[in-house]
């Protein structure tokens, strides 16, 4: 490990609890909205998707947006805030590794779909297999959601990581 001082753990544990606690906040509106608002707007599709327009005051999509772009960017500070700490640093890109795929398929295919659903809202007709569509959207976003759980879960270890070093170091 190359020098560290008192400063720089100091630094390392701030952005690592920070981008934590970021991360939880994350995961607590995720489980919101999956245990709240998918149920209401898959139940009886298209009438539902009234739910999912912009029109309504909730924009999902610039929430989701916005609270991810703060999150990534915050994520990436911690890896660059802990980049002298090989053990943290390297569960800090896997996490990020992990996180960015599922990211990844969120863009390819959560994205897509929920913005053809939002296109449905106040539709009177029902496109073919509608409710399956949604079923599965709502199936795959609890394996997702769970996904996003165990990436910061996978960063508590990390904070210990970050406190056995500094005790190492510094005693």
């Amino acid at each position: 490990m190359e020098h560290i001082t008192t400063d720089y753990l100091t630094r390392a544990e701030c952005w690592l609890f920070f981008t934590t606690l970021i991360y939880f906040l994350m995961n607590g509106a995720q489980l919101f909205e999956t245990a709240v608002l998918v149920p209401r707007w898959t139940a009886a599709p298209p009438f539902t998707f009234n739910l999912l327009a912009d029109k309504n005051g909730v924009s999902l999509k610039t929430f989701w947006t916005v609270f991810h772009s703060i999150h990534e960017v915050i994520f990436i500070l911690t890896i660059v805030f802990c980049w002298k700490l090989p053990p943290v640093r390297n569960g800090l890109l896997v996490l990020f590794g992990i996180h960015f795929a599922v990211r990844a398929w969120t863009l390819a295919y959560f994205a897509p779909l929920i913005i053809g659903f939002e296109k449905m809202a106040g539709s009177t007709g029902a496109e073919e297999n509608l409710m399956r569509k949604t079923a599965q959207w709502r199936k795959l976003n609890y394996i997702r959601v769970g996904l996003f759980i165990a990436v910061s879960l996978g960063l508590i270890p990390l904070i210990g990581q970050l406190f056995h070093i500094q005790t190492t170091l510094f005693g």
